[in-house]
């Protein structure tokens, strides 16, 4: 039976800012990506959403990010090595923190926005988000993109990795996300996304938007929070998939 792990970026909301449904999501999901407070999200908020992932039993993943809250972390930020390594190392922490006050536990980490889509094509970058990594836990697990230079650069490193592809997002011919800056680079139809990922799941392969087919490898698949229609989504690409008797699991134990 194949299985593939669920993923969502949660805990982004703040009282001035709410961008996602965690409650609902989480009971959706096998594994969430947890924000720490710098491209979004904040202690109290974050510690809930930490909460909630326990009492439904969804693996937890830090999500750090540049230190960038005004663009939601979605900006490239130009920075230098030392910053880097101590933001990342910082946040990894703090969600710890946050998470055995909780009652869980951080198993593994996915960079968030322009950081992870920065490293998925930097190796230099990646060799610091992945020198942080194993600074604080060489245990956990690294989940980057399929195909990206980030999951070569984690392994090399002697981190353990996992591949991710995006059910919400489109794809370019090269295997890379389509920029958020083009038309129909995040999709919404819930039944459309749920198809690719049954073919993904069961094929290896995407259509990427000029009509080619992309081959990926992923052991997750992620819908974003704060995306329109991100429930419907999340919630068409479990029942398809498990219909067609595919197994939903964490790939982080």
């Amino acid at each position: 039976m194949a299985t593939i792990d669920l993923n969502s970026d949660l805990g982004e909301n703040t009282p001035d800012r709410q961008v996602a449904d965690d409650a609902a999501m989480l009971e959706i999901v096998t594994s969430a990506n947890v924000a720490v407070a710098f491209h979004a999200g904040d202690p109290v908020g974050i510690r809930d959403t930490l909460t909630k992932a326990r009492d439904h039993g969804v693996v937890v993943g830090a999500h750090p990010g540049y230190r960038d809250y005004a663009n939601f972390g979605r900006v490239a930020v130009d920075i230098d090595d030392a910053t880097l390594q101590a933001d990342v190392e910082y946040q990894l922490g703090a969600l710890q923190a946050l998470a055995k006050s909780a009652g869980t536990e951080v198993k593994y980490v996915k960079p968030h926005g322009a950081l992870y889509n920065t490293i998925a094509k930097d190796a230099r970058q990646a060799k610091i988000v992945a020198a942080a990594v194993r600074a604080v836990d060489p245990d956990l697990v690294f989940l980057g993109l399929a195909g990206g230079v980030s999951v070569d650069v984690a392994e090399r490193a002697g981190l353990t990795v996992a591949r991710e592809a995006f059910a919400d997002r489109a794809y370019e011919a090269d295997g890379s996300l389509m920029s958020r800056t083009k038309d129909g680079a995040v999709l919404h139809d819930a039944e459309l996304v749920a198809a690719r990922m049954l073919r993904l799941v069961t094929d290896g392969t995407i259509p990427a938007a000029d009509g080619s087919e992309v081959h990926l490898g992923a052991d997750s698949i992620c819908v974003h929070g704060d995306s329109a229609g991100a429930i419907s989504m999340a919630a068409a690409v479990r029942r398809v998939l498990t219909t067609q008797g595919i197994d939903l699991a964490p790939f982080a134990k």
